[in-house]
């Protein structure tokens, strides 16, 4: 099965693109062949195109919790939430995120939706480090126009299937890795965040967290190792992670039955 794992930015240009890792999984095995850097949305469009059969795990909130919706009186089905929010600009979006936050008792600024606490991920309102809500904003509605499945959410073309994914889970909530892997700054590239990216690389090598074991090219490690954002490392986590819902795709691909109808669900939390 052709697998995708992609680490997002609402924001791709040549200094900061979309990554994306590409592989196949054969049983238990995930050869990541190639990564591919998309440098502009027009891009990542033509990606989401391609066709199936493929399974992608993509490293952005794809719906914001039922509380914030539900107070602003905002559409509860998620082609309609999406929709409703592309129209805003980013302007608005954030003003009317920050008017909502604003209105809230202190300690309870941010609404979660069921998952982010599992998964350990944060708010989608969130609008800075990093600013989750905006790649909400991109992101999302990009999914629905390209009519792919999303479990939970939306009833799309059944060979491409998108899959909410979270690499902060696998690294800290399933392997333990405390220690900050990546940074965005070039400065603060150290090699204690390299040693802690090759730590989680080998873990996934050696099939672990989730039975997959991970295979591909030295290149494709030195990649990863290098890559001191973590952005290869991350698409790498997402591939695993769509590749364990594909697994599970007769159950829903692994996803929980009571996932809140419209917030969707982040795979393997």
């Amino acid at each position: 099965m052709r697998i995708y794992g992609v680490d997002f930015t609402c924001a791709p240009r040549r200094a900061k693109v979309i990554t994306v890792a590409v592989g196949l999984l054969r049983k238990n095995s995930l050869e990541i062949q190639e990564v591919e850097p998309l440098e502009t949305f027009a891009a990542f469009e033509a990606f989401l195109a391609r066709p199936g059969p493929w399974i992608g795990g993509f490293d952005f909130p794809f719906s914001l919790p039922l509380e914030l919706v539900r107070d602003l009186g905002w559409p509860k089905t998620w082609p309609q939430l999406v929709a409703h929010c592309a129209a805003m600009t980013r302007l608005e979006l954030r003003a009317a995120l920050d008017a909502y936050r604003n209105s809230r008792q202190p300690g309870s600024k941010y609404a979660h939706r069921a998952t982010d606490l599992p998964a350990g991920s944060s708010s989608p309102m969130k609008l800075v480090n990093p600013p989750v809500a905006l790649m909400f904003h991109e992101g999302a509605r990009r999914i629905v126009a390209a009519g792919a499945h999303v479990p939970a959410l939306f009833n799309g073309d059944p060979s491409r299937v998108a899959l909410e994914a979270y690499p902060g889970l696998l690294a800290r909530k399933q392997l333990g890795v405390r220690e900050s892997y990546k940074s965005d700054t070039r400065s603060e590239h150290t090699r204690a965040r390299k040693a802690a990216r090759r730590k989680i690389f080998e873990e996934l090598q050696m099939g672990k967290p989730l039975g997959i074991r991970l295979t591909g090219s030295r290149g494709l490690e030195k990649l990863a190792l290098d890559d001191g954002s973590g952005d290869t490392l991350d698409a790498v986590i997402c591939a695993v992670q769509a590749a364990w819902g594909w697994q599970r795709r007769n159950s829903n691909y692994g996803l929980p039955a009571h996932a809140p109808a419209g917030e969707g669900w982040i795979v393997t939390a």
